[in-house]
């Protein structure tokens, strides 16, 4: 129950940073929220393969530095495929260029920057409802 709810929360996060962007970019509450339906979802459908395949790597990595090195690699990489997904989604609903790279600049960092944040924060959530559930006595 507690992942469902993690998840839908994430898709909100998601839809919100997209349809601030996108208002600020256009001005538009028609393209803002071409961008809540459809951005958010494709980058909540791609991260769990994102994250399985470099949780891979890192286990992969023989030491420390290896280990470090790619978790630097993939917080680039995740920013890239926000940044994929933000141009294409702003490229569709407005036809330029130019609102797709102000979009994939600005959305990726606020993901990034926004949902380790959202996940500490389930991560607490979701220990502290098991220390509830719990026997005191153990």
């Amino acid at each position: 129950m507690i992942t469902a709810a993690k998840k839908v929360s994430q898709v909100v996060t998601h839809m919100g940073i997209a349809y601030v962007l996108a208002y600020a970019v256009t001005g538009s509450a028609v393209f803002s929220g071409l961008a809540v339906l459809v951005e958010p979802v494709i980058n909540v459908i791609l991260l769990p393969f994102h994250e399985a395949a470099w949780a891979r790597l890192r286990r992969d990595a023989d030491n420390a530095r290896s280990r470090l090195a790619t978790l630097a690699a993939e917080k680039l990489s995740q920013t890239g495929l926000h940044a994929g997904v933000a141009f294409g989604v702003m490229y569709v609903a407005t036809g330029s260029a130019a609102m797709g790279g102000i979009a994939a600049l600005l959305e990726p960092v606020c993901n990034v920057l926004v949902l380790p944040l959202h996940d500490r924060l389930w991560d607490g959530l979701e220990r502290n409802m098991q220390n509830r559930l719990l026997p005191s006595g153990i």
